[in-house]
């Protein structure tokens, strides 16, 4: 009873607002886009690549639709990106259970400190742990950390270096710390999934699978679409 009490409480807590879905390029956006035709109460927008953009575009739109009395209850940051092998295959989907800024620090003699050990800032959102779970669930998705990155990986030794700073990464894009960043600030919950394109290691675009990426994402968003309806319905 307390669990399915607490169900109900995140479901109405989200409902309260429209669910906005923050992608990189317009690519990415029409993936997301043609599940949800009328839009509705889910909006898709091409935020731009990279952190900084992203974080820009997604306080813009959630200024925007607060301004028009129309406020998000959820972000989410979708798009393709690198997956940690063996663990995200090419073409599956991932779920983050913690958005991380992989390269938001110093680099020492000692290694790499993120920015929280030099006293200041944060790395890290996390999902909402029943939302996470509903999500992956309903999409067929890993959960694993998936890591921000300025810059994508090209060799082994990144990826090696990488995954030995976040043994519980599966994946890496360029966007979703700055869509979080943007969201928390305006205390919205977020989410970010990722449909895997390409193994995270030394560049190689023959291996690249952009194609099934953005099809596994517009699948992941099909089965998703009904849980965001049903917390959509709960407005009032």
């Amino acid at each position: 009873m307390e669990l399915q009490a607490q169900e109900g409480r995140l479901i109405a807590a989200v409902g309260l607002g429209r669910i906005l879905v923050a992608t990189a390029v317009p690519v990415e956006r029409d993936a997301v886009a043609q599940v949800f035709p009328d839009r509705g109460g889910v909006e898709v927008i091409a935020a731009g690549v990279g952190p900084a953009l992203a974080a820009a575009s997604t306080a813009a739109a959630l200024t925007a639709a607060a301004l028009r009395g129309e406020p998000y209850g959820l972000v989410v940051s979708a798009g393709i990106g690198g997956g940690f092998q063996p663990e995200a295959p090419v073409g599956s989907l991932v779920v983050a259970d913690g958005i991380v800024a992989a390269d938001l620090g110093a680099e020492t003699a000692d290694g790499f400190l993120p920015v929280t050990e030099l006293g200041f800032g944060t790395v890290l959102h996390e999902p909402p742990a029943d939302l996470l779970r509903w999500a992956a669930d309903s999409a067929g998705a890993r959960t694993g950390a998936v890591l921000t990155v300025s810059t994508v990986t090209g060799t082994a030794a990144r990826a090696a270096a990488l995954r030995e700073r976040h043994p519980t990464a599966l994946a890496e894009a360029m966007e979703g710390f700055g869509v979080a960043e943007a969201a928390a600030a305006q205390g919205v919950p977020v989410l970010e999934i990722r449909a895997i394109s390409n193994p995270v290691g030394p560049r190689d675009r023959a291996a690249w699978r952009i194609g099934d990426a953005l099809a596994a994402l517009t699948e992941g968003f099909g089965k998703l679409a009904p849980v965001l309806e049903s917390w959509n319905r709960h407005d009032s």
